[in-house]
């Protein structure tokens, strides 16, 4: 089986269940985007030296693939009971990962500048990619049938990302920048 199939070349693609759209699709963007945060989340794992952290970021890229088939497959297509959907467990999980880092560590009381280490300034545009992705959905939901528990899990999602930014730096002693607006 070849990579390119030429089915694209027009500037459409098919969702599943064989639906043609164009490639500037909000479904595509929005799915689109869920594939970027999940590249950025592949070369963050990269530069974790915390095995236990690879692991969950491990799972949430396989959940994030979930995602992204679910949003290509609306829901109002027949053929569509084989796709994987995202869950409240999916989100629960989630939630159970934040409440246990969150607990570890100290009351952030200010805003923070994104950085400390590479690899938490990383997960800070992973946060990014998933709250762009997560506006794309829910403008994506305003104009079509889509599993409303998508914008929930991204929006959590991008929760764990910031506390486990915060998480990394200080098992490593790394300093969070505390942001102090100019006058």
């Amino acid at each position: 089986m070849k990579i390119y199939t030429k089915t694209g070349d027009s500037g459409e693609t098919s969702l599943f269940g064989g639906s043609r759209v164009w490639k500037d699709d909000l479904r595509i963007e929005s799915y689109g985007t869920v594939d970027e945060l999940n590249s950025v989340i592949g070369l963050a794992i990269e530069e974790c030296n915390l095995v236990e952290i690879k692991i969950h970021l491990i799972e949430i890229q396989a959940d994030l693939f979930n995602l992204g088939a679910d949003l290509a497959s609306p829901l109002e297509e027949k053929n569509n009971s084989w796709v994987p959907r995202i869950s409240e467990n999916d989100c629960e999980k989630l939630e159970t990962l934040i409440d246990g880092i969150d607990s570890e560590l100290p009351e952030l009381k200010n805003f923070i500048l994104p950085g400390g280490s590479k690899f938490s300034a990383m997960i800070h545009i992973a946060r990014t990619v998933c709250r762009r992705g997560e506006r794309q959905v829910v403008k994506l939901e305003r104009t079509g049938n889509i599993n409303h528990i998508i914008v929930v899990y991204l929006n959590r999602l991008s929760d764990y990302l910031f506390v486990l930014a915060r998480y990394y730096n200080h098992k490593q002693g790394k300093s969070e920048n505390i942001w102090s607006p100019r006058k």
